[in-house]
């Protein structure tokens, strides 16, 4: 087959093995495609956790790709070379479609090739993408964002979604689902990362209110109002909106029902509890209530969630 898309995947020091093999993998089998195995290194050699990639191409390969794949890495905190985001922006500015899978945000955000655009990383890292590049509009909940000629996503199987995207974009849905099922995948998932975040309400910075969230935690089936807290609290509403934000981040409604679709989210994976009972025990109200909440909140429903989540745990258990 004669020109076929070349891409070019860039594996910067501290790989990751799931991104990079995601990336390699998908593209690599493809007669569609040409792939090209690359690093900014003299030595030919990426360090990642507990194995190294030996790589026979330079920065200058980027030179004619037209896809640029990043897979993750672990060290977000070490600057890349100037001549690595150089040689991305050349690569930019020439036409070539960029990707990013997990922490690779970061690279594109230091080339000054995310700002003012939408973008995504694994949640765990989302703030202090924002922090450290405020004119990237993150969006922490998303798997992937596509934006044209810059496609950024979140980790580890986010990096599947958008790799099975880009082939549906390029050749179709069928030859989409065909890779999906080599890699016992889903063409598509519903939802985004809020799913997978370990706790959905902040944690506090002070302790201040400490007693007082320590109670609403068990008393979420209540109906609790700003007031019911202010006056727990010995405060007045204004003073207890005020400290429990520079506590949380957040207001105390808003801080409540986090931890309520907390609370849910762990009887959902944890019990046999009937959804119809859940809404009601972790203060959400009535069903159609706690599926509003969900879907607002994790884009998913209830029922979704306990069969992703129980069908998990008992794979894990089994």
């Amino acid at each position: 087959m004669t020109n076929r898309h070349h891409v070019a995947v860039l594996a910067l020091p501290g790989v990751l093995p799931l991104e990079f093999g995601t990336a390699t993998q998908i593209f690599g089998m493809d007669p569609h495609y040409e792939l090209t195995v690359c690093a900014d290194t003299e030595t030919g050699q990426v360090p990642g956790p507990g194995f190294a990639i030996t790589v026979a191409a330079g920065l200058a390969a980027l030179n004619d790709a037209d896809t640029v794949i990043i897979p993750g890495y672990d060290d977000i905190d070490t600057a890349p070379s100037a001549e690595l985001l150089a040689a991305l922006q050349a690569a930019h500015a020439r036409g070539a479609r960029l990707v990013s899978i997990c922490t690779a945000a970061f690279t594109l955000a230091a080339a000054g090739l995310l700002d003012g655009r939408p973008a995504t990383t694994h949640w765990r890292h989302a703030e202090q993408l924002r922090q450290r590049y405020p004119r990237v509009d993150v969006l922490r909940d998303q798997l992937y964002v596509d934006d044209g000629d810059i496609l950024t996503s979140a980790g580890v199987t986010a990096g599947i979604d958008l790799c099975l995207h880009l082939i549906r974009t390029d050749h179709g849905a069928a030859a989409a689902n065909t890779h999906a099922r080599a890699l016992v995948a889903p063409p598509r998932r519903r939802g985004g990362q809020a799913q997978f975040v370990d706790q959905f309400r902040p944690e506090a910075s002070g302790d201040e209110l400490a007693l007082l969230r320590e109670w609403m935690l068990d008393n979420l089936a209540k109906p609790l109002t700003v007031d019911d807290l202010a006056g727990r609290a010995h405060m007045s509403r204004r003073t207890l909106i005020r400290r429990f934000r520079k506590e949380t981040g957040t207001p105390p409604m808003t801080w409540l029902t986090d931890a309520r679709i907390d609370r849910a989210r762990e009887l959902l994976e944890a019990t046999t509890v009937p959804i119809e009972q859940i809404g009601r025990l972790a203060g959400l109200g009535a069903p159609a209530s706690l599926r509003a909440a969900f879907h607002r909140h994790l884009g998913t429903s209830p029922q979704e969630y306990r069969t992703l989540f129980r069908h998990k745990d008992e794979m894990v258990n089994a």
